[in-house]
């Protein structure tokens, strides 16, 4: 069967879908429930065993200069394998694919895992360079990263800030991108959207981002990142059962000297209150478009994910090439890739095959 049009499914339900496209960039940006026309769907059940993160660590990370940065990143497997560049977002670090990337490097795939701007071992080049953190300046960093190490073309597949970046790559640089997996789907934000008002529901979900917006946030989270942080996992991941050493190998992500920056920047950018950068303005100016992807794509949720998200529903036209949502069952929260690393492995397995 012609799947770039009507992929298989198992569930047949249909939904309208709502013309409006401040409506659609309000339900990706914002997690605001918009009926669609709801695309591929079926629920996968997360194994037991890989509901709880391994005790486990890369081994010594590599360093490479990539446009304004010195990199971070985690490589495994056969240097001539298909890449995979895997994502993370926040408050996350690398070790949200420790796992993943283990079991695909075992299946012969070039796996690279970079800390973002912001994060681990990650630097800026230049004390001049703003400390930014919009999403096409960490798009724009990924690609440079390929550049970097010489990969022309590779799967890209992340979740959080991960998935939002994958999903840019894909839109703007569908040349680079050879597959796609997506965390909460189409994640592509449009800054002059995010100053509209949402329900107050939908606005409570989002607390952290108005806290992040006033000094008080800004210090409250210098002070208290780790504290944070853990309360974002819980809340995301409701029935995740992490433990402190697996948190502790994470945290230490969030001493990076430009942390607290790239994160005020992040939330601040989404809602108008921060500037971004000139150079960045055209590339802006084409996601603003909320343009369809056409790259082979899956989409993955998990049945417990606590963070705001928009339904699969809103999103699935966003889509244009070989696509299919999965719900992963089990007690998956919104770290999916470190909670249930099978079914995400699984995933970028068969999307890079299209």
């Amino acid at each position: 069967m012609d799947t770039s049009k009507s992929p298989e499914t198992i569930d047949h339900s249909r939904r309208r879908i709502v013309g409006a496209a401040a409506m659609t960039f309000a339900a990706t940006e914002f997690g605001l429930n918009v009926p669609g026309s709801m695309a591929a769907t079926w629920t996968s059940q997360a194994p037991a065993s890989t509901t709880q993160a391994a005790h486990k660590s890369f081994g010594p990370l590599r360093q490479v200069n990539a446009g304004a940065l010195n990199v971070g990143y985690a490589e495994l497997g056969p240097a001539d394998g298909a890449p995979v560049v895997l994502l993370h977002g926040w408050p996350y670090d690398i070790h949200t694919y420790v796992d993943v990337s283990s079991m695909l490097a075992s299946g012969g795939y070039r796996v690279i895992v970079p800390y973002v701007r912001g994060y681990g071992t990650t630097r800026f080049l230049s004390d001049e360079t703003m400390r930014n953190g919009q999403q096409s300046a960490l798009a724009v960093d990924a690609i440079a990263l390929m550049d970097a190490l010489g990969i022309e073309r590779a799967t890209i597949a992340g979740c959080d800030w991960g998935a939002r970046t994958a999903n840019v790559l894909a839109a703007l640089w569908p040349e680079r991108c050879k597959a796609m997996v997506s965390v909460s789907g189409y994640l592509i934000g449009n800054q002059q959207v995010g100053t509209l008002p949402l329900p107050p529901k939908a606005e409570l979900q989002w607390w952290y981002q108005y806290y992040f917006a006033t000094d008080r946030g800004r210090a409250g989270y210098e002070k208290y990142r780790r504290d944070f942080a853990k309360l974002i996992w819980q809340l995301a991941s409701p029935k995740w059962n992490f433990d402190d050493a697996t948190f502790e190998r994470s945290a230490a992500a969030f001493d990076n000297p430009d942390h607290v920056s790239i994160v005020m920047h992040n939330y601040r950018w989404r809602l108008g209150l921060a500037e971004g950068e000139p150079k960045y303005d055209d590339l802006e100016n084409r996601l603003a478009q909320a343009p369809v992807i056409a790259v082979p794509t899956i989409t993955l949720e998990g049945d417990a994910n606590g963070a705001p998200h928009p339904d699969a529903s809103s999103y699935a036209k966003k889509f244009s090439g070989r696509y299919s949502h999965r719900v992963i069952s089990g007690g998956i929260g919104h770290n999916l890739p470190q909670e249930a690393p099978r079914a995400f492995a699984d995933a970028v397995i068969e999307i890079g095959g299209y």
